[in-house]
């Protein structure tokens, strides 16, 4: 039975090392370790590089070397890097995100405060700067600020056995968001990006679950205002 046991550790762990052998634009990952999520980035970061020339790579970190500042290590990764890149970069412990290039030139290709933003519509924005803003500049700001693909998700509640799968979720989100601003830019089609009937379809659906949450909060809202007002004086 033991030697079973070390048998089927050394297949796992062979098997995950491979993985991450081949993995080339799911440059590093601490964290997620899904055979499936690694599959879906190489496949997006492959067509992505072939057609334009970018190479769109994604770090996935437990936490960030001591005494170094998230820039500062994507700075660090750049420099090892020959091609035009962009960095997308999660660190767990530390909280962060972030996204950089290696060239000034390849932030015009997508919009790098639209992707970082924690609000994801302008209905969320609305009500954010609403709720918020204490002044009209502060407003415009809140409203100027949407589209969010990453932030959100991760924001979101979890259990702590879904983790990896929020994770894996929200940095996927992120990652596609970005190859297809940059596919965009360039006139090229991805087979794997936002065009396809299938992630049209699911982006329809989280849409529609999103609108549906902020319509029922929104409701319960007014609700708990005309119960205040009504009870006030009780």
């Amino acid at each position: 039975m033991k030697f079973l046991a070390r048998g089927l550790f050394a297949l796992i762990f062979m098997l995950s090392l491979q993985v991450q052998l081949f993995a080339e634009y799911l440059y590093k990952d601490e964290v997620i370790y899904n055979p499936k999520f690694t599959e879906e980035v190489e496949s997006l970061g492959t067509e992505l590089f072939n057609k334009t020339g970018i190479s769109l790579r994604l770090l996935i970190l437990k936490e960030l070397p001591t005494d170094m500042t998230m820039y500062a290590y994507e700075q660090k990764v750049l420099k090892e890097l020959k091609e035009p890149t962009v960095l997308l970069t999660f660190s767990e412990l530390n909280s962060q995100i972030d996204i950089e290039a290696s060239e000034a030139g390849l932030y015009k290709y997508f919009d790098k405060k639209q992707v970082l933003s924690p609000v994801t519509s302008y209905v969320q924005a609305f009500i954010m700067a609403a709720v918020y803003s204490k002044s009209f500049d502060d407003f415009k700001n809140i409203m100027g600020n949407t589209g969010g693909t990453i932030l959100p998700l991760l924001g979101g509640k979890a259990k702590k056995n879904m983790l990896t799968g929020k994770y894996s979720a929200a940095m996927f989100n992120g990652y596609l968001d970005i190859a297809q601003q940059i596919a965009d830019s360039k006139n090229i089609e991805l087979e794997h990006g936002f065009d396809s009937k299938s992630n049209q379809r699911t982006l329809f659906y989280v849409k529609l679950f999103f609108y549906s949450f902020v319509f029922y909060a929104i409701v319960m809202y007014i609700r708990r205002i005309i119960y205040r007002r009504r009870h006030k004086n009780g």
